[in-house]
């Protein structure tokens, strides 16, 4: 049986991966003014943030269409697919995932499955990535399903932001917890927790960051030979560095480093380092 695996600009898969996995990646809308560009398509992370930086106004994002996701479903079942699975980005911050079940439900068939990952950024690309590794390998597709459900169950989304300006002028965050993350000019760490973005700790100094960023993980059930997932926006020197520790410390069977992608990065700004991983 022939599964197709379909995801939004949310998941922050790097492209190669996609392509080797055979996943749909259906990109966000980012609009700088009267601009607008297709996540990840027209405008690339390295970009966007070089104009994040320029820009005196916050872009804003908008979800993907019904019609994007009806079109998707059908060139997979006009190819032969048997099965379409849709994994989406948090509907807590993105209607993406109301406008996949309206794709379902106009197209009229049993043959898709469509879930609310709650999760956002490479927390939501490591699921995506299992099941379509799973669907290559020809698992089942009730195999495949009860993987997901797991997965969503376990996933664990850790990161920290230079500034909350961004998330709080978003409507991420809310401006009480957003003074509160930023007393004392310590840096926050902030988890997606049940879709949406918490602060759960906060650090003095770039310093304590790393290893408060990993213990914190191994304190929600992040193992020696774990996979991992490392997040960044224009940080590369920061996430090398956090790759370095995680290696060192917990010898991972696998790391994937991506870049945070534009629809996310509207939210979190430039110089954000985000772990992500499963839980069993």
């Amino acid at each position: 049986m022939k599964i197709k695996i379909i995801t939004d600009s949310l998941s922050d898969i790097p492209r190669e991966l996609a392509h080797e996995y055979d996943i749909s990646i259906i990109p966000l809308t980012v609009r700088f003014g009267t601009k607008e560009f297709k996540d990840g398509i027209d405008i690339k992370p390295q970009e966007f943030y070089e104009m994040l930086k320029e820009s005196h106004e916050i872009p804003s994002t908008s979800q993907v269409s019904p019609n994007e996701f009806k079109k998707a479903i059908k060139e997979a079942l006009n190819s032969g697919y048997e099965r379409i699975i849709i994994i989406n980005g948090s509907s807590k911050v993105s209607g993406t995932y109301q406008s996949a079940l309206l794709a379902k439900k106009d197209i009229g068939t049993n043959n898709i499955y469509v879930f609310d990952s709650r999760c956002l950024s490479y927390g939501l690309g490591m699921i995506v990535l299992e099941a379509a590794k799973m669907a290559k390998q020809k698992k089942s597709f009730e195999e495949i399903i009860e993987k997901i459900k797991e997965m969503i169950k376990g996933a664990q989304q850790i990161f920290s932001v230079d500034t909350l300006e961004y998330l709080h002028r978003n409507g991420r965050l809310s401006t009480a917890k957003m003074v509160l993350g930023t007393l004392l000019n310590v840096k926050p760490i902030l988890a997606i927790i049940d879709g949406v973005v918490e602060p759960i700790d906060k650090v003095r100094g770039t310093k304590k960051l790393y290893k408060s960023l990993i213990d914190i993980c191994i304190k929600r059930g992040l193992k020696t030979g774990s996979k991992i997932g490392l997040g960044h926006s224009a940080n590369i020197e920061g996430v090398k560095r956090l790759k370095e520790m995680i290696e060192k410390e917990l010898r991972p069977s696998e790391i994937v480093v991506t870049d945070i992608g534009c629809t996310i990065g509207s939210h979190t700004g430039p110089g954000t380092l985000a772990i992500f991983f499963i839980a069993e």
